[in-house]
């Protein structure tokens, strides 16, 4: 167990590397010391990213005649966060190391103490952490826990007073709830029917850790799906289904995807049933998404609390009833991290080891790279950039690659994850032809331009 553990940690570590040393994911503020919870996405992950969350649109939403896209304000009336529960209840359990003031997640320290927080009370977890003499990550004794509100608040105007406070929104999903209404009344949608969004959100992490996996700034891309209350469980079935065709969709091997039933106990209080998709980080097995039966929770909070009608009339009859939602989850960032981790791949090639990324060539941020064999050649360089403006008009993600030689060149590209290398020698100016060379299988083999220009 601590042999894998070390491997994985390991693993971990590399990739971390690999995607700062490649231009992928930078530590956030790293010329003033960093700040904690924070990344900065660099041109190779920007792109990755971007591929990603055009993917889930393209499923999710251009592909559907029944999903209707949004994107909501971030800063919201604080009254949404205190109908939808979040100002009394959005919390973390909370403990401090009484020697340090430094602040952890009790639930964290318990599961790394190889005991279990699923369930517990505050007090129950006060007392398992004294019964078991678990202690802070400096050595040191804890305070007895509490619950931390994670949400940030902030004033909105030139007044600071109690009316002038609100929030960075800790989900997308409370933004397409305040629109249902709207979206109704526009486009009166047939039952059943959802509402798209992706966008940035924030959680004041207690201890953000485990590269972008838990951070303060972060992306979703939610459904609010709206249902026919009697017929959730076959929407919710239908939603399961998605989730596996997404992560397939993601190049994650479904051996590394696992559904867990949440208890009751463990759920969300909105929620009546949820199951966590967790996958194989290096880290160990994590959730990296959520579908959860949210029943009309929010939507009844919104009625009660602005007194306006929620309800949906079926259309040519008179039956009224306040729609019931499923909730499929995505996180961008941990969508990211799994794509990474499926992809970071090491084999060897002529007795040396090589390490590079396996992306689906859908989502690679770059899927050609053109470099002339040597870069004192004049005609040689003309005939690749040639080619290169040409492969430019039509994938767009190409990359001009002259710097080292072609070897170097080629491990450059496998470590950005690149499918092809394009490269134009000697005996293109005599036939028109290149050596196009594979990432996965590192063989090689003559394409005519023409042929792969079209």
């Amino acid at each position: 167990m601590v042999q894998n553990s070390q491997k994985s940690g390991e693993k971990m570590e590399r990739i971390v590397s690999l995607a700062k040393r490649r231009g992928f994911i930078y530590p956030g503020s790293d010329m003033y010391g960093g700040l904690s919870g924070t990344w900065d996405f660099g041109p190779l992950g920007v792109t990755l990213k971007r591929n990603i969350m055009q993917l889930w649109w393209k499923l999710f939403v251009e592909e559907r005649d029944d999903m209707y896209g949004v994107d909501a304000a971030i800063l919201m009336n604080q009254k949404v966060w205190q109908a939808s529960g979040h100002v009394d209840t959005f919390t973390d359990p909370l403990v401090e190391d009484l020697e340090t003031k430094q602040r952890f997640r009790a639930d964290h320290l318990l599961k790394e103490a190889g005991l279990s927080p699923e369930g517990l009370s505050l007090e129950q977890m006060t007392q398992l952490i004294k019964d078991n003499d678990v202690k802070s990550p400096n050595g040191n004794a804890l305070s007895e826990v509490r619950t931390f509100n994670m949400m940030f608040k902030t004033t909105v105007g030139p007044i600071d007073d109690d009316t002038s406070i609100s929030y960075l929104r800790p989900e997308t999903a409370q933004g397409m709830f305040t629109n249902y209404k709207n979206v109704l009344d526009s486009f009166y949608p047939d039952l059943p029917f959802g509402l798209a969004q992706q966008g940035k959100a924030f959680r004041n992490e207690i201890s953000p850790r485990d590269f972008i996996f838990r951070s303060r700034e972060f992306e979703q891309m939610e459904i609010e799906y709206f249902v026919d209350p009697a017929k959730w469980e076959e929407a919710f079935e239908h939603w399961r289904q998605q989730v596996w065709r997404w992560t397939q969709c993601l190049g994650l091997p479904d051996e590394n995807v696992h559904e867990l039933e949440v208890q009751e106990a463990d759920r969300a209080h909105y929620s009546k049933r949820t199951i966590d998709f967790e996958f194989d980080f290096p880290i160990g097995k994590e959730e990296l998404l959520g579908l959860a039966y949210r029943t009309d929770f929010d939507l009844r909070n919104i009625q009660n609390a602005t007194a306006k009608n929620m309800e949906y009339l079926v259309k040519g009859t008179n039956t009224k009833f306040v729609p019931h939602v499923i909730e499929p989850s995505f996180g961008v960032e941990r969508a990211v991290m799994a794509v990474l981790t499926a992809a970071f791949t090491e084999d060897e090639v002529n007795g040396e080891t090589r390490t590079y990324l396996k992306l689906p060539e859908h989502l690679a941020p770059i899927k050609y790279a053109v470099s002339p064999l040597v870069r004192n050649k004049t005609e040689l360089v003309a005939k690749a950039r040639e080619l290169y403006d040409g492969l430019k008009k039509k994938h767009g993600a190409v990359m001009w690659d002259e710097n080292g030689n072609i070897g170097k060149r080629y491990r450059r590209q496998d470590e950005i994850g690149t499918p092809h290398c394009v490269v134009v020698d000697f005996q293109t100016l005599e036939d028109d032809t290149v050596t196009i060379r594979e990432r996965d299988t590192t063989q090689q083999r003559r394409v005519p331009i023409e042929e792969l220009v079209k």
